[in-house]
């Protein structure tokens, strides 16, 4: 009989160590879950996630497409942000650049961070971005203004995916919002600050 008592003592052990090691675990998936959220967009191009590319494709495929531009700032944000171009006609395979204008309007040290898409959804996986202002966090002084480049291609792959063929423009989305480090610049300390252009 003595052995009932110590029996039911570990077996409670052994539930509440489950317990907790299924409450660490749900956790530590809580906080994964957004990295692991993004890496799967961007390796699928799930909700117009566009890849990054290193280089252009070495040939060029048979498709032309139009690609338009929007630009737009998050609330709180005191930036101006136009493309220098509406839209482009780009084959697939071939590398285009375009130009983004932005300035801040306020009269302190901004920084903020772009976010993106490409419409429609399946279009993300075969929209490369090689170089983009989107991919770090960009700062701005008192009434900065600058051009900010994209280089990017289609993937001529795309021409081989039936759910792309009765598409023929692409809409390449980004948005503005403030850096959640963005601490404002005091002209007293002159601190990182720019010149003004």
């Amino acid at each position: 009989m003595s052995s009932h008592p110590s029996s039911r003592e570990n077996r409670r052990g052994w539930v509440a160590g489950v317990t907790v090691l299924a409450v660490f675990l749900m956790l530590g998936m809580s906080f994964a879950a957004v990295p692991l959220y993004r890496m799967f967009c961007a390796a699928t191009g799930y909700a117009g996630t566009t890849q990054v590319a290193k280089t252009a494709p070495a040939t060029r495929g048979k498709r032309d497409l139009i690609v338009r531009f929007d630009a737009n700032v998050g609330p709180g944000l005191a930036w101006s942000f136009s493309p220098e171009t509406p839209q482009v006609k780009l084959r697939t395979g071939q590398t285009a650049t375009v130009f983004f204008k932005v300035t801040n309007n306020s009269d302190r040290e901004i920084a903020a961070q772009a976010v993106f898409n490409a419409t429609p959804d399946v279009a993300g996986a075969y929209f490369d971005k090689i170089s983009c202002f989107c991919f770090s966090e960009q700062r701005l002084g008192p009434h900065e203004t600058a051009d900010m480049p994209v280089v990017f291609f289609l993937d001529p792959k795309l021409e081989a995916d039936a759910t792309m063929d009765g598409v023929d423009a692409l809409t390449l989305s980004y948005t503005f919002f403030p850096s959640k480090a963005s601490v404002p610049v005091t002209a007293k300390t002159g601190e990182g600050a720019k010149p003004a252009l």
